[in-house]
């Protein structure tokens, strides 16, 4: 099963909104990320920054493509981006991924 794990930074004083929102995720983003084949989503958070988890049961690139044609992400990014700030690689102009240096099952 391919794993995803992502980071971003909370703009100042944002935390208490970031945290409302996702407790009150819209149902149709849910049901995207379950077609997406996302799974065991979690988001950490310590001081400003953000560290998000998921399983992808379909594959990465599957995830990835399903989110990627989707209004309803580019709605959500678009509600989200007054709370948060996820930085892009400049070469690229996408998020970087994250390596992973240690796993145990």
């Amino acid at each position: 099963m391919d794993r995803y794990a992502w980071k971003a930074i909370l703009k100042p004083g944002m935390k208490a909104e970031y945290k409302r929102r996702h407790d009150e995720i819209w149902p149709e983003m849910v049901e995207l990320l379950k077609k997406a084949g996302i799974k065991n989503y979690t988001i950490w958070n310590v001081g400003d920054e953000l560290f998000g988890y998921y399983e992808c049961e379909k594959g990465l690139d599957f995830a990835a493509k399903t989110q990627a044609e989707s209004p309803i992400v580019d709605k959500w990014n678009e509600y989200m981006k007054d709370v948060m700030e996820m930085p892009l690689d400049p070469d690229t102009g996408v998020q970087p991924k994250l390596e992973r240096m240690f796993f145990l099952e």
